[in-house]
């Protein structure tokens, strides 16, 4: 299997837009994401491995990070990572492991919103190994919107909450047309 690097193609599609696979993206792989939001290729690095010489678990932390960070561009609002005003803050990150990961690799780490709360949202993800051509953890990660001046908690703001909520039906297929 080729493990060279994924095209240059953009890795997040707008809430508004269709599905448009990356450049490079194994067919195991696309299928498998078919239905996610947002599709993040990361490469595996020689320094993510750890002394059993497999990828170590707090880099799957940072891959969640990376993808939440793709998902929340990807849903255009006020709200913006400025760190003045309203803005996402992480209240919970979750991971469980299902394979293990070696280099060489790429992952693509696949993120939706699944759920919409008052202040809250939470952002389901699947990594997969283009490799393997499977899933080799899947995470949940909580986003509360955070208003940094205030340093309080606040209301998901109108445009943000249509945004999640348009990513919610792209990620169940309604309006995402087959890659």
């Amino acid at each position: 299997m080729d493990h060279s690097s994924p095209s240059e193609s953009t890795t997040s599609q707008p809430c508004h837009g269709g599905f448009s696979p990356i450049g490079g993206m194994p067919s195991a792989v696309a299928e498998k994401l078919r239905s996610w939001h947002t599709i993040t290729p990361l490469p595996v690095q020689w320094g993510d491995q750890d002394a059993f010489g497999h990828v170590n678990n707090v880099v799957y932390i940072r891959w969640l990070e990376s993808a939440r960070v793709d998902l929340l561009n990807a849903c255009p609002s006020s709200v913006t990572m400025s760190g003045a005003g309203p803005g996402p803050i992480l209240a919970s990150v979750q991971c469980d492991f299902r394979r293990q990961l070696r280099f060489p690799d790429w992952v693509y780490v696949g993120s939706r919103i699944t759920r919409v709360g008052r202040s809250s949202a939470d952002v389901s993800h699947a990594i997969v190994s283009g490799a393997q051509g499977e899933i080799v953890a899947e995470g949940k990660s909580v986003i509360v919107v955070f208003d940094y001046t205030l340093q309080r908690v606040c209301r998901i703001p109108d445009d943000l909450r249509r945004s999640f909520e348009q990513s919610m039906t792209l990620s169940s297929g309604e309006l995402r047309g087959a890659p």
